[in-house]
């Protein structure tokens, strides 16, 4: 059974049951069916329907923005913009798939070869409740306007969610069945990927997810796509402008209460710059004051759930155990809800949880680093390579190290780590493999196939 809990008061909004064996079975079927119709349209198709898709998220955004600040405690300001990005990643794929996926011609002793993108079939998506509108959209609009079906399994505390998604497919023109939602529980995820119907399957989530399903998928030689999360570093560099890398480093580390696999988590801070930089953090980071999150003037909302936010407590309670500086936060308020505050720490070492592990809410971790070699150590010194930032004053010193020295999917220079459509999305390490988004996010589940005449 899945719950749609209010983070923000406790409240069971809805219950939902499981689906039965035959009913999953039946939507299995209607995404085959739907897949045999899909890939026989053409892009002009597709793209009137997508367009289409885009337009009921923009219609009825409010709605749409509300159910995710109900359901997931997600700002209002932030559902709304949640909602106009899904909205842009379903028109960038509508515009550019044909060109996409264009037969590429090749040079060969043949008289003729090429490359041909072809569509595999129903991919299963297996998604998280952080973006539980984005985090499906940006694998879904590739996904249709390749021609492939899509299957989604959603995070068990967003069922409200996940509902409202296949609804506004099934009223954009795209064959019925070609995205279908299942109400399962996670333990029913690797019987779904051995399903005959299900040809590919993307996860994003956390590690021991990541490793269960690259293994299911595995058994059955059935391709992956994994985003495991991160904990990214900021690097803020001797000649940073101070006052600029703390207005960079609060808002990637308070974006969606700190619930971002691209959140800013790990701060690094070289020379003389510690001080002042520490400072000024912890007191912009202290003015952020949690409150109801469907008010538009409230800054900083509750974590989606209380065992998250218990979990978090733990993570801290142990660095500060072992000897972590506790500079702010890290008390459970007495209210009702999934609260948590703005937390920093310092003095966190190997050893300590913190150090290593994800920090999944607004809490941060400063470092001290004497010079730029100590900062990159430090930086990389994580199991995790999704996103990394550096900040100066200096661009090109920032993106040589950027580019030449971390190790991350993504490295931004003076501003946080960010997904876009136009730019592919993926980790290294224990952040997962594969890339979304972009050209190489649509090319994710395809065949591609050589085609040689001689």
């Amino acid at each position: 059974m899945a719950e749609s809990i209010n983070p923000a008061s406790g409240e069971i909004l809805a219950t939902y049951r499981d689906y039965s064996a035959n009913e999953i079975g039946v939507r299995a079927s209607q995404s085959s069916q739907a897949y045999a119709s899909l890939r026989r349209t053409d892009f002009t198709a597709r793209s009137k329907w997508m367009y289409e898709v885009a337009d009921l998220l923009e219609k009825e955004k409010e709605k749409w923005a509300g159910l995710m600040t109900q359901e997931m405690g997600k700002l209002r300001t932030e559902a709304l913009a949640e909602v106009e990005k899904c909205a842009w990643v379903c028109r960038f794929y509508a515009d550019n798939a044909a060109e996409f996926l264009k037969d590429r011609m090749i040079t060969s002793d043949a008289y003729k070869s090429y490359v041909s993108y072809q569509p595999l079939g129903s991919i299963l998506a297996i998604m998280p409740w952080n973006f539980p509108f984005w985090q499906v959209f940006r694998f879904a609009a590739p996904t249709l306007m390749a021609g492939n079906t899509a299957v989604l399994k959603h995070a068990s505390n967003v069922p409200q969610c996940a509902l409202a998604i296949e609804e506004i497919f099934h009223h954009s023109g795209f064959p019925t069945g070609s995205f279908q939602t299942l109400l399962v529980p996670g333990k029913a995820v690797e019987k779904l990927i051995a399903m005959p119907e299900i040809k590919a399957v993307t996860l994003t989530g956390s590690g021991p997810a990541g490793r269960s399903v690259a293994a299911a998928a595995g058994k059955h030689l059935k391709k992956s796509l994994l985003e495991l999360g991160g904990s990214d570093p900021y690097i803020i560099l001797e000649d940073a402008d101070v006052h600029r890398a703390v207005d960079i480093a609060v808002k990637g580390r308070l974006l969606n209460c700190g619930q971002s696999c691209i959140g800013a988590k790990r701060f690094i801070v070289v020379g003389d710059n510690y001080e002042s930089f520490l400072h000024l953090f912890t007191s912009k980071m202290e003015g952020y004051k949690m409150g109801d999150p469907s008010d538009i003037n409230t800054e900083l909302a509750p974590m989606a759930s209380q065992e998250l936010r218990d979990e978090l407590h733990l993570q801290i309670e142990d660095a500060v155990s072992a000897g972590a500086n506790l500079v702010l936060g890290g008390k459970i308020p007495d209210r009702a809800g999934a609260y948590y505050p703005p937390t920093i720490m310092t003095d966190v070492k190997k050893g300590m949880r913190a150090y290593t592990e994800e920090l999944f809410g607004p809490a941060a971790v400063v470092y001290r680093a004497r010079d730029e070699k100590e900062a990159i150590k430090i930086a990389n010194d994580s199991p995790f390579g999704l996103g990394a930032c550096v900040i100066s004053t200096d661009v090109q010193r920032a993106e040589s190290i950027a580019r030449e020295q971390l190790e991350a999917g993504s490295c931004f220079v003076n501003a946080p780590v960010a997904s876009d459509p136009r730019l592919p999305f993926g980790g290294i390490k224990e952040s997962g493999y594969g890339r979304e988004l972009a050209e190489d996010g649509i090319k994710a589940f395809m065949n591609i196939k050589t085609v040689s005449i001689v």
